[in-house]
């Protein structure tokens, strides 16, 4: 029996929420007001993905471990899709100018396009352009 989830919930903890959701509104990515507060706030990614991005000290009610340190460590490598290379570049681009890093150069391999970037606070974001009809030919 495998599992099987229509959604998936992604908690990011963030040092500071509010420059948090300014930057990825910036990106382009919207929220869900009715499960945001002063702790938290729901990015939407798609109807079926959402990131909550939790102020640190909301984030450890949530865990016994340490928070990590994103600008100095890393723990998870967050990868979005888009519909294509032009849109991946339009995405990171939006993110260097609203105060995020480059992570990597952009990799080609020809079938797949992607770049990657840091939020605000050291996390990494890939963004991922793949054309399926090469993917599904071999």
């Amino acid at each position: 029996m495998s599992i099987q989830s229509d959604k998936i919930f992604i908690n990011l903890p963030v040092k500071d929420l509010k420059k948090s959701v300014t930057f990825f509104n910036e990106v382009g990515f919207g929220f869900n007001s009715q499960f945001s507060d002063e702790n938290a706030a729901c990015m939407v990614v798609s109807g079926h993905i959402f990131v909550m991005l939790l102020s640190e000290p909301y984030f450890k009610n949530f865990t016994q471990k340490k928070v990590a340190d994103a600008s100095k460590s890393t723990e998870v490598i967050l990868a979005i899709s888009a519909d294509s290379r032009e849109k991946v570049d339009e995405i990171v681009y939006k993110a260097l100018s609203s105060g995020g890093k480059i992570s990597n150069d952009p990799q080609d391999h020809g079938f797949m396009y992607a770049w990657s970037f840091q939020d605000v606070d050291g996390h990494l974001w890939e963004v991922i352009y793949m054309d399926e009809s090469a993917v599904n030919q071999g």
